[in-house]
């Protein structure tokens, strides 16, 4: 892939609140601008365009991908679509920043990463929480050291969601249920800073509607660390994150994946309360990356790599499997696959 010009040219696909939220974001972006929006109706798509100042506004996901002025698509639509979304737009000849859960199953984003590979197009999961600042600055202090080596972690995320049979959260046909939606955190933290897991032992309570209200999941590394992790739809946790080292410990008291402060507390010495705040939404850090890697010519970030989307995939399928848990939409065989 060629390096591109600037300044990088985006279109959103989707128009609901994810999609806002990143639309705002791209304001604070260097060398990138919004040019254009898709929706499955004309109506939101003009809506979405005239709240952020676009020209240019879709009636279909189809007419966004053959858009000639966008360079690259945001894809902010429900879980379920992701992988046609993503392939729409690949095959369209457009770079893709897909949201997270990448896609349903391994399965789903073998193909994405195929296809992409095979057009030489940029593809990245939108795992936003990997480029905030104190994470960035965790995996720095962990690289030096600072407490020792890491033998166990623990991360939670959780929230009392009122039930609501139809709302994305809790409906199977949309994937719902808080592994993909919020389980994929903790998941995602424990696997940045401990590598894919070597063993998988996990623990879901289905909603009356058959997906998981909540899980927990317990993870064995390769250098024999444990990941302690759980997430809930129907109550509310602390929503943190500890790292325990051989010579010490770091805590992200609040908001692990959007974290602004943590304290890093080495044994025998004084904690060191760390604050790195950014403004905006926190969106913006990923959108830059992906700017950055189009215009040095790449087709993937060395930041969120295409492998460790994979592997993640690859973890949320065996523990899906372990609980007996298939969205309609899905292969069957996608899962066992």
């Amino acid at each position: 892939m060629h390096a591109m010009s600037k300044p990088i040219r985006w279109g959103i696909l989707g128009t609901g609140l994810i999609a806002t939220e990143f639309a705002k974001a791209l304001q604070h972006v260097r060398d990138a601008e919004l040019v254009s929006v898709g929706s499955r109706t004309q109506s939101s798509s003009s809506t979405f365009a005239s709240a952020h100042g676009l020209a240019r506004a879709h009636g279909s996901y189809e007419a966004l991908a053959a858009d000639p002025l966008v360079d690259v698509v945001y894809i902010a639509t429900p879980h379920t679509l992701h992988c046609e979304n993503t392939l729409l737009c690949l095959r369209a000849g457009k770079h893709v920043l897909c949201e997270k859960p990448f896609a349903l199953n391994t399965a789903q984003l073998t193909e994405m990463v195929n296809e992409a590979q095979r057009r030489q197009l940029f593809l990245m999961e939108a795992m936003w929480m990997r480029f905030i600042p104190l994470l960035r600055d965790l995996q720095h202090r962990l690289a030096e050291n600072e407490i020792g080596e890491i033998r166990m972690l623990q991360a939670d995320f959780g929230f009392r969601a009122p039930f609501d049979p139809f709302s994305r959260l809790f409906n199977l046909d949309l994937a719902g249920g808080a592994l993909l939606d919020i389980g994929i955190y903790p998941l995602a933290f424990a696997m940045l800073l401990l590598g894919e897991p070597a063993e998988v032992a996990s623990l879901a309570h289905e909603a009356a509607t058959g997906v998981d209200e909540q899980s927990a999941y317990l993870l064995r590394h390769a250098q024999g660390q444990i990941s302690v992790l759980a997430s809930a739809l129907r109550t509310q946790t602390s929503m943190s994150a500890r790292v325990y080292g051989t010579r010490g410990l770091i805590h992200l008291p609040k908001q692990f994946w959007r974290a602004k402060e943590m304290i890093v507390q080495p044994r025998n010495k004084a904690p060191q309360h760390v604050h790195l705040p950014y403004h905006g939404n926190g969106y913006q850090f990923e959108a830059q990356e992906v700017v950055d890697c189009l215009l040095a010519g790449k087709t993937e970030s060395e930041i969120m790599p295409l492998a460790d989307s994979l592997s993640l995939m690859r973890t949320m399928d065996q523990i899906r499997r372990q609980w007996g848990l298939t969205y309609p939409v899905e292969k069957i065989s996608d899962l066992n696959s």
